[in-house]
């Protein structure tokens, strides 16, 4: 299977391999597939008893991607270093409700699931072709410690990544500032999410940048989610949750479920919108914002609008973000290239873009959003709690989808993208009503006593570990900083 760009009509087809190892496309597009494999009722019937990385092989095998097979089964066989024996289980906590456990990886959020084999694929590239690779991740606090856990002292490659100071919890940000592979830099940089990735886009854009690796023998690539690498991975777990169901007779084959996914740079319910596209039986797919609700004004509205917005901090950081990258996928699938291009050109000029009425009418034939707060995360966080189920504030967006976008009996899955160890601060003020600044390590600790949980040895250990990453920097010394890392 063979890959465009985003941007440009009648593009030059590329390899996953190339693709994943240059993910900048023409005109600053992303590349997408040209085409989707299909999954008919035979997949689903046969898949229902399967593991996960017996789906994950059969979902990879239908792409027809131009990597070893061989490097295919290491590469899934990192799942069994997760802390469940299934690396993505599927629970009831409600009527026609369900919750896709994506966190049960080595850093504690749903980017394992991509990053742990991606990771792996692209450092066997590198090592087969003789290459050094510079990887750049931009992160709001989960992409940041996935990738690092990912590349760290892997051969020919070595990692920059930078996070927004102040905009990540402090075991996120502990996850990162504590690595200690020889191969790694890390630079929390004065801004947020938005200015992190606008860095990571332009240098991957840069011409002279690039001349500077290539007098140090290096490549460019980036781990974040407009590399393909990433989204082929994330598609997966949403067609085993239905699986899941089937297998757990909550639905038949052939019924349809809706999808939830608290959203942040689009690249989750990309995943969850190509397997619809693939023929997984997906009625809609739900997408939940925080105080940043560019994503739900967009479907909603069919303005993307952030002229007059300044990013707004919340307890859910990983959705504090106004520039969705992912959005431009979803944007070439419905529209074509010409429009898309047309779009983004309109978004980085005026910094907004207007759908026509019939554009808007094809994105709602799939998405449908609502927005929520920080005080609904809370009394969401509580509520749930006292019924026996904890969730992260992220997670805790979901359920204002279930509360007012699903109208039938429909059952819905949503996706937990992190445990609720990343953000325990927020959680203990929740659960305990009170207005107290915990700590991480007091709540983490308080949480652990009231609900009889163990805390991860792989969290608990942060705190004891030497800090080792301790610029900040402007964003107009990141390049410079990065210069000096691998020289």
């Amino acid at each position: 299977m063979n890959f465009i760009s985003t941007r440009v009509e009648n593009e030059n087809e590329v390899t996953f391999s190339y693709a994943i190892q240059n993910p900048s496309a023409t005109y600053g597009g992303l590349y997408v597939p040209k085409e989707l494999p299909t999954l008919d009722e035979n997949f689903f019937e046969s898949h229902k008893n399967s593991t996960y990385k017996e789906v994950a092989k059969s979902v990879l095998n239908l792409f027809k991607i131009d990597i070893e097979e061989s490097v295919i089964d290491e590469a899934l066989s990192l799942y069994d270093n997760f802390d469940n024996q299934d690396p993505c289980p599927v629970k009831e906590i409600k009527d026609d409700l369900f919750v896709a456990e994506l966190y049960h990886g080595p850093t504690r959020a749903f980017k394992d699931m991509a990053l742990q084999p991606f990771g792996y694929i692209l450092s066997d590239l590198a090592k087969k072709q003789d290459k050094n690779f510079l990887i750049l991740a931009a992160t709001s606090g989960d992409t940041g410690p996935a990738t690092l856990d990912s590349f760290k002292n892997k051969p020919n490659i070595k990692v920059a990544c930078l996070y927004p100071d102040g905009g990540t919890s402090d075991v996120q940000k502990l996850q990162m500032v504590t690595e200690d592979g020889k191969n790694l830099e890390v630079l929390g940089i004065k801004g947020d999410f938005d200015d992190a990735q606008k860095a990571l886009k332009s240098l991957l854009a840069s011409s002279s940048f690039k001349e500077e690796l290539q007098k140090q023998n290096l490549s460019l690539s980036a781990a974040n989610s407009v590399n393909f690498g990433r989204i082929i991975f994330q598609i997966i777990y949403h067609i085993y949750s239905y699986l899941q169901l089937l297998k757990q007779n909550t639905i038949k084959n052939g019924e349809k479920i809706y999808i939830t996914v608290p959203s942040g740079n689009f690249g989750n319910v990309l995943g969850a919108y190509y397997a619809k596209k693939m023929g997984t039986p997906i009625k809609k797919l739900f997408v939940t914002s925080n105080a940043n609700n560019v994503l739900s004004e967009l479907i909603n509205t069919g303005v993307y609008d952030i002229s007059g917005k300044s990013l707004k901090k919340t307890i859910s950081p990983a959705m504090d973000i106004l520039i969705s990258s992912n959005v431009e996928r979803v944007l070439f699938d419905k529209f074509g290239a010409n429009r898309t291009k047309e779009l983004m050109d309109s978004l980085a000029k005026d910094k907004k873009y207007t759908l026509t009425k019939e554009e808007l009418e094809l994105l709602r034939e799939d998405f449908e959003a609502v927005a929520t707060d920080d005080k609904y995360a809370i009394k969401t966080i509580k509520t749930y709690s006292d019924n026996g189920y904890l969730m992260d504030p992220h997670t805790a967006t979901c359920i204002k989808a279930y509360e007012e976008l699903k109208k039938d009996s429909t059952p819905m899955v949503i996706c937990s993208t992190a445990e609720w160890t990343k953000f325990a601060p927020t959680i203990a003020k929740a659960i305990s009503g009170e207005d107290i600044d915990f700590s991480d390590f007091e709540a983490l600790s308080m949480i652990a006593n009231e609900k009889h949980i163990e805390i991860p040895k792989m969290v608990k250990n942060l705190f004891e570990k030497e800090v080792i990453f301790k610029k900040i920097v402007d964003t107009k010394e990141i390049e410079q900083n990065i210069l000096n890392f691998i020289k």
